[in-house]
């Protein structure tokens, strides 16, 4: 489940060609969900000669949840800036080797900020007081943007409410994290993560789980990406499944 752990294309615009498709598109329409786990299920079978369906689900869910979640750490992290996350003003496009997004269009011009941002004085821009402030306002934007995601797709996947926000908390944990890795200041992305994820915040299922280790940071999933259930394929190192609660 590496898949937006590579850097991905970030933009402003959206382009007329290249399958770029805004969020909101798939929120409103929910069987879109269903003809992109039918071409990652040709994907996995090319691959693997099997396509579970709690796999193509799972795989589909946590890309999703990237989207909204990955955006959202970049700016915090490059910016402190934090953009209004709606599904009408994200879009992403598919990679057409593996149907994962690789590239995501922030498409609305508001945005929060902190007094000292340059651009404080702008009429899109919302000034907060300070860095716990404008954490808050990520979390909210976000659960905001997931909790669509959860209404919208819970029918289809079978795979519960519980396990739906435990990989929103997953996809914002972890994306905090990277920004700061794919930077080169991995410390400063983990300090994100706590300072974003300092408590449980319902209906996301967990404060961070960033851990130091003796190689680094790693960090506990609190959801299933249901990979193991391909052939031969083990389970995922800090899976929920073996790591202990």
């Amino acid at each position: 489940m590496a898949a937006l752990q590579d850097r991905m294309e970030v933009r402003a615009d959206l382009p007329a060609t290249g399958g770029w498709q805004r969020c909101g598109d798939l929120l409103a329409d929910p069987a879109r969900f269903d003809v992109w786990r039918k071409l990652l299920g040709e994907w996995l079978r090319d691959g693997f000669g099997e396509a579970p369906e709690r796999t193509t689900a799972g795989f589909v869910m946590s890309w999703y949840l990237h989207v909204p979640a990955f955006t959202g750490a970049l700016l915090l992290h490059h910016e402190r800036r934090v953009p209004m996350l709606r599904p009408g003003e994200l879009a992403f496009r598919l990679c057409a080797d593996r149907p994962h997004p690789e590239g995501v269009a922030v498409l609305g011009d508001e945005f929060y900020c902190l007094p000292g941002d340059p651009d404080a004085d702008r009429p899109e821009a919302t000034v907060v007081a300070d860095e716990p402030a404008l954490a808050a306002v990520l979390r909210a934007r976000y659960t905001a943007h997931a909790a669509q995601f959860v209404q919208a797709y819970a029918p289809l996947s079978r795979l519960g409410r519980r396990m739906l926000w435990a990989a929103a908390t997953d996809a914002l944990d972890s994306t905090l994290w990277w920004a700061g890795l794919y930077a080169g200041d991995e410390a400063a992305g983990v300090a994100d993560a706590q300072l974003v994820l300092d408590e449980h915040y319902p209906p996301l299922t967990a404060s961070t789980r960033l851990r130091p280790t003796e190689d680094g940071w790693a960090r506990r999933r609190e959801s299933c990406c249901f990979s193991y259930l391909l052939p031969e394929q083990p389970l995922c190192e800090g899976c929920p499944r073996t790591c202990r609660r």
